[in-house]
């Protein structure tokens, strides 16, 4: 219990102090010109309420990878819980905080322009297609999971087969409808549902009796039932409740409806601290439910069992059936409502990639048809395989980011420090894992060849940064 205790702390104080002192290096101004005033066209510009944002924000990133990502990641032991609080502190919160402004900042611009501004076309061009294709893998992963929940609350006919079937419908209106439409009016409410599934979990694993089989004093090696090392694996398990590249592609979509930025550290940076708190949350409520990482592996390796059906075993015995109930529809409407956003947020780079107004609807669906087409077609796939394609596709993008916010900040003279580092450690990780992960998502090289050629990558990737680093203008953009 003291060791998820501390992580708790370290997020919210984290939030508090660090979220402050990088708002400080930002230095926003609540008299800067705001896209949702300067482009508003009450499709994508549009002012809204700062807690709507909120709500949209939070949903849009927390999917299922702070949930299930956080249950896979806890069988690595201890080292879990604090890659959860010092990554959404000094690595999410930073990205997602960085990435967010700078869009204010470029006119709601999407992310392979953010990217593009500071690291060249070059770069731009490849996020382009990386960011899409990224962006489709998530909307057919938070397609299917969701979709084998609500089959298990609904009479039989409403089959898994039928759910993917309305959720995929649901997606479609999602990406071609103005904003305050749909994802404005029902955000709210499945962010309630969200909130309240973690804090009814959180309230039983601190007044419950409920013991927290995670020690620092365990040491941080890995528990992994498959013999996995920590590094770099857990560190692509758990995405989004630390880091997530995703969150980047995200973040324009709601600078776009920011109306002061000053608000921009509760919206993006608190946004990813919450959902920091929802994987911890996740990831003590996995291993107290089974009892212990034995245990919960064995849990895991049982026929039929999945992230998914832990989630409602321990939603149902924790919380009662009406506590349950609400629970699970707040983790089914986590992904759904990702999904969603998702697939928008492909229209909306696409549309920024060919300079495509999206004003009247048959622009709208002239962009995002080929999307639809596509992102049925991924649906195909193994889950397992989509699954692992996604998260290491959503570190990759965050390497990325980082690097842009670190060019952005070093041209304008500030701390550029507090992204050179995240996004060092980053590139040392997704190089790894790329190198050591089986195939085929990985080449299967031993661990220690990868991590010396994740080092050198990093190496390398810095050595240029501080090359250019005196040639670098400042140029608003």
């Amino acid at each position: 219990m003291t060791s998820f205790l501390i992580s708790l702390v370290i997020l919210i104080g984290g939030y508090l102090l660090y979220g402050a002192f990088v708002d400080r290096i930002l230095s926003t101004k609540s008299d800067n010109p705001m896209p949702c005033d300067t482009l508003r066209d009450d499709i994508d510009y549009r002012p809204m309420k700062p807690w709507r944002v909120f709500l949209i924000q939070f949903l849009n990133i927390a999917g299922l990878g702070p949930i299930f990502g956080a249950i896979m990641g806890i069988m690595f032991g201890p080292a879990a819980f604090l890659w959860i609080a010092l990554g959404t502190i000094f690595a999410g919160g930073v990205h997602d905080f960085c990435s967010g402004v700078i869009s204010v900042r470029m006119g709601g611009r999407s992310l392979p322009e953010i990217i593009g501004s500071q690291l060249g076309r070059g770069v731009m061009n490849f996020t382009r297609v990386f960011s899409v294709v990224l962006l489709m893998l998530v909307a057919a992963v938070f397609v299917i999971t969701p979709a084998g929940l609500l089959s298990t609350l609904t009479p039989q006919w409403m089959d898994t087969t039928f759910w993917i079937v309305a959720i995929f419908a649901y997606y479609i209106l999602a990406t071609l409808l103005p904003i305050d439409k749909l994802i404005g009016n029902i955000y709210p409410l499945f962010g309630f549902a969200l909130l309240f599934m973690a804090a009814g979990i959180l309230g039983v694993l601190l007044f419950g009796q409920v013991d927290i089989p995670v020690d620092f004093a365990d040491g941080f090696s890995s528990h992994s039932p498959a013999g996995l090392p920590v590094f770099p694996m857990m560190f692509v398990s758990i995405a989004c409740g630390a880091i997530s590249g995703f969150h980047a592609t995200q973040s324009p979509m709601m600078a776009r409806c920011l109306t002061n930025e000053k608000l921009a550290r509760p919206i993006f940076y608190g946004a990813m601290v919450a959902e920091g708190i929802v994987a911890l949350i996740w990831a003590a409520a996995a291993v107290a439910f089974t009892g212990g990482y034995e245990q919960l592996a064995a849990y895991m390796a049982e026929e039929g069992h999945t992230a998914g059906t832990l989630v409602h075993d321990v939603a149902f015995s924790w919380l009662g059936v009406a506590g349950g109930v609400l629970a699970l529809l707040g983790v089914i409407a986590a992904p759904i409502t990702t999904g969603d956003t998702a697939l928008r947020s492909a229209r909306l780079s696409m549309a920024d990639m060919v300079g495509f107004s999206q004003k009247k609807l048959w622009r709208r669906l002239m962009v995002a048809l080929p999307l639809f087409v596509v992102t049925a077609g991924i649906m195909m796939i193994d889950f397992n395989v989509l699954w692992r394609y996604f998260a290491w596709c959503n570190q990759t993008l965050a390497v990325f980011t980082l690097w842009a916010v670190t060019v952005y900040l070093a041209r304008r003279t500030r701390l550029y420090v507090i992204s050179l580092v995240p996004a060092v450690f980053m590139t040392v990780v997704c190089t790894s894992y790329l190198l050591s992960a089986p195939s085929p998502e990985g080449f299967g090289l031993s661990q220690s060849t990868a991590l010396a050629a994740g080092s050198i990558v990093a190496a390398g990737a810095t050595m240029l940064f501080f090359a250019m680093r005196k040639n670098l203008q400042l140029s608003e953009t």
